[in-house]
């Protein structure tokens, strides 16, 4: 609960103030311990943020209870329509402990799995588990099988979502700033968006999506072939064995020629 509640910004009273009224879903518990996971923390962002625009604990209560049960979030707020929030574009996969085993030979030890489940690679499904994404899944497998440890893969997948995340804000940032100005200020003084200018930011930011992920594709093949060639530059230009300029027997060219030279005189 204070891992939570740290992370969230937030201090442990407020949790439980939160759990008891109800507004965050029980955690998961083995005997003692109470494990909570990115949904119970994505849950306290969505109260934050709702709070930040003026929505009583009341009325975020509503809002959580008509989610959860299906109604329209948007029929709740008393919009005609409301923003659709954007939708995941991985495809999860359900595997057993046999599976996993089977995808990662030799490597699904208890520090991997827990490292998993912290970076939100895995989650557990009843007696399964869950991975986020099918890519990053076979992409996985295809390192391990390279000979890389699962480890270091988990390691370097840890390193590279603070890059993303990093990238990710620089984009947004940008959506932001030019794109969103407008509805944003409106949404400030109390005006939500007309359905065509609902529909509009959706195709926009759907558009700009697709520009992020080609500009970083491209940023990042071209930072690979730079990597690339000057390692192999470095292999190119070291010599086999011994210091440069010697010959088999350790001499140098001139010392060689030296004593051709003294033995033709």
């Amino acid at each position: 609960m204070a891992e939570l509640a740290e992370a969230a910004g937030i201090t442990v009273r407020t949790l439980r103030f939160y759990r008891e009224r109800k507004l965050l879903p029980p955690p998961r518990r083995e005997g003692r311990i109470a494990w909570y996971t990115e949904h119970h923390l994505a849950r306290l962002r969505t109260i934050a943020a709702l709070l930040e625009r003026g929505h009583t604990l009341g009325g975020i209560a509503e809002l959580l209870a008509a989610f959860e049960s299906g109604r329209d979030v948007g029929e709740v707020l008393g919009l005609a329509d409301a923003l659709p929030m954007p939708w995941p574009q991985e495809t999860p996969v359900k595997l057993t402990p046999q599976e996993l085993a089977d995808y990662f030979t030799g490597e699904v030890t208890p520090e991997n799995l827990a490292a998993s489940l912290d970076l939100g690679y895995l989650a557990v499904d009843g007696d399964d588990f869950v991975h986020v994404s099918r890519r990053l899944l076979d992409a996985s497998r295809e390192l391990v099988g390279k000979g890389v440890p699962l480890s270091a893969v988990l390691a370097a997948g840890r390193e590279l979502r603070q890059h993303m995340d990093a990238v990710s804000e620089t984009f947004t940032r940008l959506v932001r700033t030019h794109v969103l100005a407008d509805a944003i200020a409106r949404a400030a003084a109390g005006d939500g968006p007309t359905a065509d200018e609902a529909a509009h930011i959706t195709k926009t930011l759907e558009t700009l999506r697709q520009n992020a992920k080609s500009i970083v594709d491209a940023e990042l093949s071209l930072s690979l072939d730079r990597h690339i060639r000057a390692e192999l530059e470095k292999w190119i230009d070291r010599p086999p064995s011994g210091r440069a300029g010697e010959d088999a027997g350790g001499q140098t060219g001139d010392q060689a020629g030296g004593q051709v030279t003294e033995a033709g005189g």
